[in-house]
């Protein structure tokens, strides 16, 4: 066979140089009509053609989108305007679908009672029973109006005169956001009184094995207020400038956020000293009760579980159980010196007053005088404590039986008490921090029944270490001394005279007012109040249902 060879030429195609990019320069005639995106090397591509981006033409703003992607956007035909959507909803049918002629039956049995009553037929009869009927539908609805937009006005703890001056007013809510650090510890100024021991036997005591609460009626109390303090008085003629108080007063001050219940705190300016004092025959020592529950208490001096009756009833178990749970005779812890408010052929109860002080700033000192009702031996150490005692009065009220959930859900009980008496714990813990006390003893009171205010028993005990219990409860440190050191320093601006820093008792609101000098002093006379504005009883008062029995004694 004969081979042919044949040589195939090459032609080199011609190549276009372009110096500012890739790509051709010029635009072939087959791609002259194909709409063409400039984009980068770096950009990724996420999509060929944008088939969701039609209905986001514009941007948050209302500007038209850019039209560099736009040629790729999908748009529908002519013909897909005709083009609808078959509603696949479900049809929504009567509820009740054997009663959908019910409201035609009701419009006719109307008027036919209608036309028997226009007629005479049994009018009387028809119209007692839709009297009836509206009469127990009003009763149902006023009742849950009455249960949602329940409200009660709270009467202030100091009748408020009208030649009184208001000097400032303080927020509570702001008060929380105040910090303030005292880090240094304070000065033992020196001891008073006698303490007895703590009986252990009481650390045994359960809602099983309840105890009856014993009445200490002839031992007296003192509540003496700061400016009456012998001891206090040897400070008078000191050239530093001081702030004096009680450690009950102080506590007050620093938990002022967590009250609701009106207060005031009278304030005396002498130069360069300062003293908070309570007025006399007030209600400043009666312990609240249920002041900051959700459903408040009936502010009534008739009820039985009324603000001012559970107050005294608070108060005398306190007193009561502070005495209960001290071992009877044996030996004492005594002092450095002698209870200075004891007289002669007087039963007062054992008790140590510790007067500390405090350097607020350079310039000013605070003295506190602290009181301890108590002393333990802990393993050869003898600790210093504070007893207190929570009280139930009404289960139904509370929101949990202590007689069922004590034993085994404690810390249910304590979290209830922490809802509902919140301002009252914070204030037994600054007490006990501020004394120094080694623990906080509490115990567990309620009612024989609920229906009796005059007996109770004792369902148990329980102890905490006061810094412990400030952390579990929230109380900050240092926002307590931050909201002190502001009262102190606006006071400290004031000139000399007598002042009332009074909680308002519907508003979370302090207010300071400035009073004649003369004022709250046995002649200073007064005016009678209206009953209705009456102010509430005096601290000397006895509880109801035991006026021969218990009282607090006047100061």
């Amino acid at each position: 066979p004969l081979l042919f060879c044949v040589k195939m030429g090459f032609l080199i195609p011609a190549i276009v140089d372009n110096p500012d990019g890739w790509g051709p320069c010029t635009l072939p005639e087959e791609y002259k009509d194909i709409p063409y995106a400039p984009f980068s090397k770096s950009d990724k591509l996420g999509r060929a053609s944008d088939w969701i981006n039609q209905g986001y033409s514009k941007s948050r703003f209302g500007n038209q989108s850019s039209g560099v992607n736009s040629a790729f956007n999908f748009f529908a035909n002519d013909e897909e305007d005709t083009f609808h959507l078959v509603d696949t909803k479900t049809v929504s049918r009567p509820k009740y679908g054997a009663r959908r002629y019910q409201h035609n039956r009701n419009n006719n049995r109307r008027q036919q009672e209608t036309a028997a009553r226009d007629s005479g037929a049994g009018a009387e009869r028809e119209r007692a029973r839709r009297e009836r009927q509206q009469q127990k539908k009003n009763q149902w609805s006023g009742f849950w109006n009455n249960r949602n937009n329940q409200q009660f006005v709270y009467t202030s703890s100091v009748d408020i005169r009208p030649e009184w001056t208001v000097l400032d007013q303080i927020q509570l809510t702001s008060l929380t956001k105040l910090s303030y650090d005292v880090s240094s510890e304070p000065e033992e100024i020196t001891d008073c009184g006698h303490l007895k021991f703590y009986n252990k036997t009481f650390d045994r005591i359960g809602a099983k094995q309840e105890v009856p609460l014993k009445r200490f009626d002839k031992r007296v109390f003192h509540q003496v207020t700061t400016s009456d303090d012998p001891i206090i008085a040897r400070l008078k003629g000191a050239e530093e400038s001081y702030v004096f108080a009680t450690d009950a007063i102080l506590a007050t001050l620093m938990c002022a956020p967590r009250s609701v219940y009106s207060w005031d705190i009278v304030i005396t300016r002498q130069g360069n000293k300062m003293y908070l004092d309570k007025r006399d025959r007030s209600n400043f020592d009666l312990l609240s009760v249920h002041e900051t529950a959700q459903e408040p208490i009936p502010d009534e001096k008739d009820n039985m579980n009324g603000v001012i009756n559970l107050s005294h009833e608070a108060t005398v178990i306190n007193q009561n159980f502070s005495q209960q749970v001290l071992q009877q005779g044996g030996e004492t812890l005594q002092m450095a010196e002698k209870n200075p408010f004891v007289s002669d052929n007087e039963d007062v109860a054992p008790v140590a007053y510790r007067y500390r002080k405090w350097q607020l700033d350079d310039k000013v000192s605070l003295v506190a005088r602290c009181e301890l009702n108590a002393v333990l031996d802990y393993k050869g150490q003898q600790l210093v404590c504070a007893v207190r005692s929570l009280n139930e009065f009404d289960p139904k009220v509370t929101g949990i039986d202590w007689r069922k959930k004590l034993e085994n859900q404690r810390g249910a009980v304590i979290a209830t008490e922490l809802k509902n008496n919140a301002n009252k714990l914070a204030k037994w813990t600054v007490q006990a921090l501020l004394g120094g006390a080694d623990q906080l003893k509490f115990g567990y009171v309620t009612r024989a029944h609920p229906r009796d205010n005059y007996n109770h028993v004792i369902l148990g005990t329980q102890f905490y270490k006061p810094k412990d219990f400030a952390a579990q409860i929230n109380l900050n440190v240092n926002n307590m001394w931050g909201i002190l050191k502001t009262v102190v320093d606006m006071c400290m601006k004031l000139g000399d005279g007598k002042y009332v820093l009074v909680k308002d008792p519907n508003k979370p609101l302090l207010r300071l007012y400035e009073v004649p000098m003369d004022a709250f002093e046995e002649d200073f006379a007064e005016e009678a109040l209206p009953a209705e504005t009456e102010a509430p009883p005096e601290v000397n008062e006895k509880p109801k249902e035991a006026d021969d029995e218990i009282e607090v004694p006047a100061i």
